[in-house]
């Protein structure tokens, strides 16, 4: 009995097939997935905005700040007294802004008039008007909002100050070194309230004596920026 011989194909037969084969490989990928590449870019590319520094939606780039404030003024020497203040900032970018700053107040002492009841003569007078001229350097720590009750989402600054000047009465000598930090709540296009804490540091003279003082500012106020914007 003869064995099964085994037949050998042509490569003439094989060739078309392979043919075939190669060019079902070079056929590009369809519509679908590419469109399906493009969306996975472009959530790729939205996560990398959102990490990174967001638009702020309040601009004070090149922008003036007028500002109307007033609050309490706790001197070292004297007692509490109220006290007003304008100031003006031009805000050099978005992160710094040179502050222009006058405040009012007066200073009173409630031991020297104890002591003057009971000499029963004046001993000191310590009833003045106190003019504060400084200026300072503001640096943005923080731009973030928050959502009040449930309503709009509003926009804030947290800032640090420093700088100096001068405060003028017949007790103060020497420049006022002057630094602390604020709070700005926008809304709007042009406005904001805004809460500020000032340390004043100065030579302060009283019966005779040079002290070096710690005069407390806290004050609170609404701030209009120009030009307005949409």
């Amino acid at each position: 009995m003869r064995g099964v011989q085994r037949q050998r194909v042509p490569w003439q037969r094989v060739l078309p097939f392979l043919t075939l084969l190669a060019s079902v490989a070079a056929v590009p990928a369809p519509a679908d997935a590419q469109c399906i590449d493009e969306a996975i870019r472009d959530e790729l590319n939205a996560r990398r905005r959102y990490r990174g520094v967001q638009e702020r939606i309040f601009q004070k780039a090149l922008r003036h700040e007028l500002s109307v404030m007033g609050g309490f003024y706790a001197a070292d020497l004297t007692s509490s007294h109220w006290q007003v203040q304008g100031a003006y900032t031009f805000h050099l970018s978005e992160a710094l802004g040179l502050e222009l700053r006058f405040a009012y107040t007066r200073t009173e002492s409630d031991i020297v008039r104890i002591i003057e009841d009971e000499i029963g003569a004046p001993i000191l007078q310590v009833d003045r008007d106190v003019f504060i001229y400084t200026g300072h350097l503001l640096y943005s720590l923080a731009y973030g909002k928050m959502r009040w009750f449930g309503g709009p989402i509003g926009r804030f600054d947290l800032y640090l100050a420093a700088g100096g000047g001068v405060t003028d009465n017949q007790t103060a000598r020497g420049l006022t070194f002057s630094g602390g930090l604020g709070l700005k709540l926008y809304w709007g296009s042009g406005f904001a309230f805004r809460g500020d804490f000032r340390d004043q540091l100065l030579q302060q003279e009283l019966l005779g004596e040079s002290v070096l003082v710690n005069n407390l500012v806290g004050t609170l106020g609404i701030s209009v920026f120009l030009p307005f914007r949409p």
